[in-house]
């Protein structure tokens, strides 16, 4: 059966979880990296200047209840500029891009960038599937991450996505014990080799962060935190679950990707970075 996930409030619970995760830092942290933040219509941008991937520099949660007009982009694009960063990403699901997109982005010089894969399903949906999912190897366990683990646990996610800068590490340890967050990890011994947050949004949670060890994959560590993820966002309330990784090209294998389709999710549509560049 579809996911009946609606399109705006998926894209809404993506960028307040980024939103949170970023702008919830202590303030020497966010001054330390850069931070800053706009709202923009229904739109949040935000940037860090010390990151020079610029994965956070990103805005979306366009169109929801509201037109995507040229002016509310451009207002965005004046964000960037204003917080000195060379690069800043639009993230606009493609069902609520306006007729007009070709020519607001040939206005505002935006490029087409990388392709992520929406996905979602209801809670109990990947509940549901658990019974059928490998089960984590042996040695492993999986559980909360509480306070006092917290840096630990953020090295790990940080690290293996690419973001080793300290100040980094000390944003997202800081997310830990937050009210709309749930961390978890799984443990061989005392070692965490796999992390994963989940975002609650009301009737809707994101699957955020699943990182695990480059050494360490292969062992059911990240099928078995979707399945504790998923258990603390029905206990939450949460009606859907939504997630995003890189899409897949031809010759491409996510490995990502197919887990969380194995769990239950549906693909809903895949989307554009559009690239903003100073």
């Amino acid at each position: 059966m579809k996911t009946t996930v609606p399109v705006g409030l998926a894209e809404q619970t993506e960028i307040r979880a980024y939103a949170d995760f970023v702008t919830g830092a202590p303030a020497p942290v966010r001054e330390e990296l850069g931070v800053g933040s706009r709202q923009v219509g229904s739109a949040l941008a935000l940037a860090i200047r010390a990151d020079p991937s610029h994965f956070f520099n990103r805005a979306g949660g366009f169109g929801a209840g509201e037109p995507i007009t040229a002016d509310a982009l451009a207002e965005v694009c004046d964000f960037y500029r204003e917080r000195g960063v060379p690069q800043g990403a639009f993230m606009v699901a493609p069902p609520l891009l306006p007729p007009d997109w070709a020519s607001i982005a040939a206005k505002l010089n935006l490029t087409g960038g990388g392709r992520y894969a929406k996905l979602g399903c209801a809670t109990e949906t990947v509940l549901s599937a658990a019974d059928g999912v490998a089960a984590l190897g042996p040695g492993l366990r999986v559980g909360p991450v509480e306070r006092d683990q917290a840096t630990k646990w953020a090295t790990v996610m940080m690290t293996t996505f690419g973001f080793a800068l300290p100040g980094m590490i000390d944003m997202a340890a800081s997310s830990v014990g937050r009210p709309n967050w749930r961390q978890y990890a799984v443990w061989e011994e005392n070692r965490i080799i796999a992390v994963g947050s989940v975002f609650l949004n009301g009737d809707c949670a994101d699957m955020f962060g699943g990182a695990t060890l480059p050494e360490s994959r292969g062992r059911g560590a990240q099928s078995a935190l979707l399945t504790a993820r998923a258990r603390a966002a029905r206990a939450a309330g949460c009606r859907w679950l939504v997630a995003e990784t890189g899409a897949e090209g031809p010759g491409d294998h996510n490995t990502s990707l197919h887990n969380m389709m194995r769990a239950g999710f549906e693909p809903l549509y895949e989307r554009t970075s559009w690239l903003w560049r100073g």
